[in-house]
C-alpha cells in the first residue's frame, strides 16, 4: 500500500533521517505549545500580578495528576494503532481508532466533572496560600471544563503519530495557539478577567485544535478514517488500549503525585518562591517536551516494527533516539542556565522571583538530559509490549524515592536546593533500572515468532 504524503515508512530503509523527520515536528509542536503557555503566564504575570502567576503554577502539578491516567490511555491508543498498522490489519486499526476517539470524549466528560467539583478541596489539601487560593480555584475549574476537547486532541494526535504523521498536528496546534494568544490579550488586557481569562482562552483554543484533528481523521482515506456514525467501544480494542495505557497513565499520575508533594513543599516557602518555581518550571517545560518528542518517536517506531516483526531494527531505534535525546537535553539545558536571568526576566521583573528561578534552573536543567534518557527507555519498553514493568520501576525509582527524600533528607536540610536535587538523583536511578530491564527483554525478543497483541 502506497504511503500517504504525511506518513512515514517506519519499517523499511534508513532510520536516522526518518526519526528526525518524525521527531522535529513533534519538538516544534511541544515548543509552540509551551510558547503559548508561556504567553499565558507572561500576560498574567505582567498584567495581573505575581499572585496570578503563582496561582497558575500552583495548579499545574495537580491538573497533571488528575488527567495523566487518561493521557496514558492515548499512549495505549498510539501503540495499538501503530502495531496493527505495521501488521497491515486494516479492520483492527479502524476499530481501535473509533474506540479511542469515543473513549477520549467519555474520559473528558468524567474529568470535567471531577476537576470542577474537586478543585477547591484539593488545592486546600496542597496547602495553597490564602492569597492565591481563589485565583487557583477559578483557573482550575475553567481548565477542566475544557477537558473533553483537550483529550480529543491528544487522542487524535496520538493516532496520527502512530502512522507517522506529526506535521498536521503541528499545523493544528499553531492555529489554535495563535487564537489562544489573541484571546489572552483580549480577555486579560481589555476585559480584565485575570486568570479566568487565561483559562477561558486556553479552553477555547483546545476546542479549536480538537475540531481540526478530528476532522483530519474524518477526511483520512486510509486505515485511520473516522466515521462519526461508527463511534463505539470495541471491547477487545479497549482492553488492548488499557493494557498499555493504564500503566502509562498510572506512571504519569505517580510522577505527578510526587510533584504535587514537591509543589506543596515549595508552597511552604511563600508566594514569591512559588512564582520563581513556576517561571523556572515553565522554561524547563521547553526542554522536557523537546526531549519527550524522542520518547514519542521511540514509542511509535518501536511499535510499528514490533507489529511488522522486524525486531532487529528495535535496538537501533533505541540507540539513535538516545543519542538524539542527550544532544537535545544538553544543548537546551545548559542554554537555559546560561540565559537564565534574561529568560526569567520575561516572566517577572521581581529580582527575588528571578533569584528563586535561577536556583531551580541551575540544578534541574544541567541534568535534564538524564530524564530524557529515562523516558526514551520507557518508550522502547512500551513499544514492545512492556508497560507494567516501567510503571513499577518508575514508582519505586522516582516516586517512592522522592517521597522518602522529602520526609527524610529534606526535613533535615529544609532548603529548596535539597528539594530540587531529588530530581536528578531519582532520574539516574530509574534510568539505570530501565536499561537493565530493556537488555533482559530484548534478549527474549529474538525468540518470539509472533507479536503478542491479540
Amino acid at each position: 500500500m502506497a504511503k500517504k504524503s504525511y506518513e512515514i515508512d517506519m519499517c523499511d530503509g534508513p532510520l536516522l533521517g526518518k526519526i528526525l523527520l518524525f521527531a522535529i515536528p513533534l519538538m516544534l509542536s511541544s515548543i509552540l505549545q509551551l510558547l503559548f503557555n508561556a504567553a499565558d503566564m507572561i500576560v498574567a504575570g505582567r498584567y495581573a500580578g505575581s499572585a496570578s502567576l503563582a496561582a497558575i503554577g500552583s495548579t499545574s502539578a495537580l491538573i497533571n495528576l488528575l488527567i495523566n491516567i487518561f493521557i496514558g490511555l492515548s499512549v495505549g491508543a498510539n501503540v495499538q494503532v501503530a502495531r496493527f498498522y505495521g501488521a497491515k490489519r486494516e479492520k483492527d486499526v479502524s476499530e481501535t481508532v473509533h474506540t479511542a476517539v469515543l473513549l477520549s470524549l467519555i474520559s473528558g466528560i468524567i474529568m470535567a466533572v471531577i476537576g470542577f467539583f474537586a478543585a477547591r478541596p484539593l488545592l486546600l489539601l496542597m496547602g495553597t496560600p490564602e492569597d492565591v487560593l481563589p485565583l487557583s480555584v477559578s483557573y482550575m475549574k475553567i481548565i477542566f471544563i475544557g477537558m473533553p476537547a483537550m483529550l480529543a486532541y491528544n487522542f487524535g494526535s496520538s493516532i496520527l503519530r502512530a502512522i507517522g504523521d506529526t506535521r498536521r498536528p503541528l499545523y493544528f496546534l499553531l492555529t489554535a495557539g495563535i487564537i489562544n494568544v489573541i484571546l489572552n490579550l483580549f480577555f486579560i488586557i481589555q476585559l480584565h478577567m485575570g486568570v479566568a481569562g487565561v483559562a477561558t482562552a486556553t479552553s477555547i483554543s483546545q476546542a479549536v485544535s480538537a475540531v481540526l484533528v478530528l476532522n483530519c481523521l474524518r477526511e483520512n482515506k486510509g486505515m485511520c478514517h473516522l466515521d462519526l456514525h461508527k463511534l463505539r467501544i470495541h471491547k477487545d480494542k479497549l482492553i488492548h488500549i488499557a493494557t498499555v495505557g493504564l500503566p502509562a497513565g498510572f506512571q504519569g499520575a505517580l510522577f505527578s503525585a510526587s510533584n504535587v508533594l514537591i509543589q506543596s513543599s515549595v508552597n511552604s516557602f511563600g508566594s514569591i518562591a512559588m512564582a520563581g518555581n513556576t517561571a523556572s518550571g515553565n522554561l524547563e517545560g521547553f526542554i522536557y517536551n523537546a526531549m519527550n518528542a524522542l520518547y514519542q518517536t521511540s514509542l511509535s517506531f518501536t511499535s510499528q516494527n514490533y507489529g511488522a516483526k522486524k525486531y532487529d531494527r528495535i535496538k537501533r531505534i533505541l540507540l539513535l533516539c538516545q543519542a538524539c535525546v542527550v544532544t537535545v537535553g544538553v544543548v537546551m539545558g545548559f542554554s537555559a542556565v546560561f540565559f537564565g536571568k534574561q529568560l526569567l526576566g520575561i516572566y517577572s521583573s521581581d529580582p527575588e522571583v528571578i533569584s528563586y528561578g535561577i536556583l531551580r534552573l541551575s540544578i534541574i536543567c544541567t541534568t535534564y538530559f538524564i530524564c530524557g534518557m529515562m523516558d526514551t527507555m520507557v518508550g522502547s519498553l512500551r513499544g514492545i509490549g512492556y508497560s507494567v514493568m516501567p510503571m513499577i520501576v518508575s514508582l519505586l525509582g522516582a516516586c517512592v524515592f522522592r517521597i522518602i527524600w522529602i520526609f527524610t533528607i529534606f526535613q533535615v536540610n529544609h532548603t529548596l536546593s535539597t528539594l530540587y536535587i531529588s530530581y536528578p538523583v531519582s532520574w539516574s536511578i530509574t534510568f539505570a533500572v530501565h536499561l537493565i530491564c530493556f537488555v533482559v527483554v530484548y534478549r527474549k525478543l529474538s525468540h518470539k515468532s509472533q507479536p503478542n497483541f491479540d
